[in-house]
């Protein structure tokens, strides 16, 4: 897409731009210069070696124009704020070894904002096809890559955040041992020494790891069945709504501003809607935004809502 940006779609919560978000961020007086948004949470296109139709750069043009948003993210965020960024893998063309380009962008981006790596994450996905299929179903000569990083990043050491947000459930075991009141205390073969109530307290859930476990192989969701009524195609790499939510809820509270900036099917404005964040989604392609209209059909505003 080329030329003036456009609202394309707005609920109570959010609204949804068909735009490139270099120009939307950079251009736009309701941005512009404006640090609202408490956490910008996306996926750009991951850096392939093959060009895809959803845009992917390459080489040190995918990390000079990754770089180039670092400047412009800060522009838009609160001191306290979040960056947390998707970044898949990749792999030397022609060649059964991967590709370090992705770190190198993102080293590249987090100097020239001036960011700080709160924490590395990674997402399993265990429902994952093997690939790259030459070298793992064809010559056998590498297992399947089954998971993307994901990097939380700031400007400040402090940003907003709190885990008890995003407590799981106890263990079995741990359940038992509450309820039983007392466990085995005293130095372990770590040489870490537990004292006698260290793990008696009810926290009302388990602190999760940096490790999230989720599949996206859903084949009937509102925003696949909308694509399909309409004859649409869907965005070949959504993320998954708990992982979206996930980091929402550990860095934002509701009525903070989220931002996607390479929004594609919207997964991030879903679920900021469903939690209660106000949201903000770019997407230059107009079939990618026309299909995520899907996950918003009921709380769409009409043009006069919007006047």
């Amino acid at each position: 897409m080329s030329g003036p940006s456009q609202e394309a779609f707005r609920t109570q919560l959010g609204v949804s731009y068909r735009g490139f978000a270099e120009e939307i961020l950079s251009k736009e007086p309701g941005f512009r210069g404006r640090r609202k948004a408490s956490l910008i949470l996306t996926s750009p296109p991951f850096p392939l070696n093959r060009k895809k139709e959803y845009g992917n750069q390459r080489g040190q043009e995918y990390v000079d124009w990754l770089k180039s948003f670092a400047p412009v993210f800060r522009s838009v965020l609160r001191p306290d704020g979040s960056i947390v960024i998707e970044m898949g893998n990749s792999w030397e063309p022609g060649r059964p070894v991967m590709s370090t380009l992705a770190l190198r962008a993102l080293l590249s981006f987090q100097d020239e904002g001036q960011l700080n790596l709160c924490q590395q994450f990674v997402w399993y996905n265990n429902a994952k096809l093997p690939t790259p299929a030459q070298w793992v179903t064809v010559e056998r000569i590498r297992v399947k890559d089954a998971f993307t990083h994901i990097w939380w990043l700031s400007p400040s050491d402090r940003p907003k955040a709190n885990n008890r947000r995003v407590l799981t459930e106890y263990s079995k075991s741990m359940k038992q041992l509450l309820a039983r009141g007392r466990y085995n205390s005293g130095p372990r073969p770590s040489e870490h020494r537990i004292g006698p109530r260290s793990f008696l307290k009810d926290n009302k859930g388990a602190i999760p790891s940096n490790v999230i476990s989720s599949s996206n192989t859903s084949s009937n969701t509102d925003y696949l069945k909308y694509c399909r009524s309409r004859g649409l195609k869907p965005h070949p790499a959504r993320m998954p709504l708990d992982v979206a939510e996930f980091f929402i809820k550990l860095l934002t509270v509701p009525g903070d501003i989220v931002l996607d900036p390479f929004a594609g099917s919207n997964t991030t404005g879903a679920a900021a809607e469903r939690l209660g964040r106000r949201w903000v989604a770019i997407e230059p392609l107009a079939e990618y935004v026309e299909g995520s209209r899907g996950r918003f059909l009921p709380l769409l505003m009409s043009s006069s809502d919007t006047a």
